[in-house]
């Protein structure tokens, strides 16, 4: 199933479902102390929260969209760029979506959020550079579907939802994800732009 040059790429994924489903059904203190609340970052130096609110989810509809979408892209992505720029692009998409988090509510002491989908939207959208003529393939559609369009379905899933409820997801920073992911792109492999346009024109 996974190959031992997705190292990164495994370890996130066994990682968020492992604490994510303990966190959920067995110790949500577990959430509760992983969740990133922008008031307090600052004063509490809640620092970690960064990161921790990406290993944990609201619930199971969030965590399988969520790594049903990493799933997908992430491995290839991976044997692509290398362990070692995936895991730095992973990192960037979370600490990206949490400043654009941080901008918004810093002033809110009541607001939390938690999810990966910022980091996960990062890797979608630098996949898609990479190769944006891929395709795949969702039951029960019984056709493929490319990958630039499951890229912006996601977002507009996303964007609807952040306007159906007023849960912990963190609906908004995924735009900001997807955007870190372009920049991560351009900045360490300018090239693969120049290919995408050559591509597509």
């Amino acid at each position: 199933m996974f190959d031992i040059s997705e190292i990164g790429a495994t370890a996130i994924f066994v990682v968020t479902i492992a604490i994510s489903l303990f966190g959920l059904f067995s110790s949500p203190a577990v959430i509760e102390k992983s969740l990133f609340r922008p008031y307090w970052f600052l004063r509490n130096r809640e620092y970690a929260t960064v990161f921790t609110s990406g290993l944990v989810h609201a619930d199971m509809g969030h965590l399988l969209m969520n790594m049903f979408t990493f799933y997908f892209f992430a491995f290839s992505l991976e044997d692509r760029i290398g362990s070692l720029k995936f895991v730095a692009l992973y990192v960037f998409g979370l600490a990206a979506s949490s400043v654009y988090t941080w901008y918004r509510h810093n002033r809110n002491p009541d607001y939390a959020t938690l999810g990966a989908s910022g980091a996960i939207a990062a890797v979608l959208f630098a996949y898609i550079v990479y190769d944006p003529l891929s395709t795949i393939f969702i039951v029960p559609i019984p056709v493929p579907i490319p990958a630039v369009v499951f890229a912006f379905a996601y977002l507009g899933y996303t964007y609807w939802s952040s306007k159906q409820q007023q849960g912990r997801i963190n609906h908004d920073a995924h735009l900001w994800g997807a955007i870190s992911g372009l920049l991560f792109v351009l900045v360490t492999d300018p090239g693969a732009y120049q290919r995408l346009f050559g591509l597509l024109g």
